[in-house]
């Protein structure tokens, strides 16, 4: 999930290092684009879940100096580092259980229960299968990981609470360092 194409998984196979050796993991990797103006599209977070400019700016220097010298794809691109967003992809097991509770969206790549799209509450993870709680249903949904081709938070207030709350504990503890004792 967090490469979609052979090209996107060898790119990660690649890059992965790189992002770990400087502080920060791909949560998505995707080469969009046709034979001309593609676009190399990364997000990641550091391993607490942040990223604000300044990380996105350091993790596109440390990566355009190894695809400057690896040259892994033919012609040209545009390299685009982001954070994943509050609405942001599902693509590792950690993601599942950072996020137990909130709304979420599942595709998968075969049907299961009469269906391949799931809507509802993630519940937890068990080995390497995601709970999710769908409306209607008196039971817990548990799909296996490698099943699911796209998954996404779903923006709710809850969501957003979360994001906005996050940001605060992470401008204060800012705050905290830059105050002289």
């Amino acid at each position: 999930m967090r490469g979609k194409t052979a090209e996107d998984r060898r790119l990660l196979e690649l890059l992965d290092p790189v992002a770990e050796a400087a502080g920060y993991e791909i949560v998505r990797l995707r080469l969009m684009g046709g034979d001309e103006a593609r676009r190399l599209q990364i997000m990641a977070e550091t391993p607490e879940g942040d990223m604000v400019v300044e990380d996105c700016a350091r993790l596109s220097r440390a990566i355009s100096e190894v695809m400057d010298a690896a040259d892994p794809i033919a012609g040209e691109y545009t390299l685009e580092v982001s954070s994943p967003g509050v609405d942001r992809p599902l693509t590792r097991l950690k993601d599942f259980e950072n996020y137990d509770g909130f709304e979420a969206r599942i595709e998968l790549d075969r049907v299961a229960e009469g269906r391949k799209r799931f809507r509802g509450v993630l519940a937890g993870v068990e080995g390497d299968a995601i709970g999710i709680d769908l409306e209607g249903e008196d039971s817990t949904a548990m799909i296996p990981f490698e099943w699911i081709v796209d998954a996404k938070l779903i923006l709710t207030d809850a969501l957003m609470k979360r994001g906005a709350d996050e940001r605060a504990a992470r401008l204060s503890a800012e705050a905290d360092q830059d105050t002289p004792e």
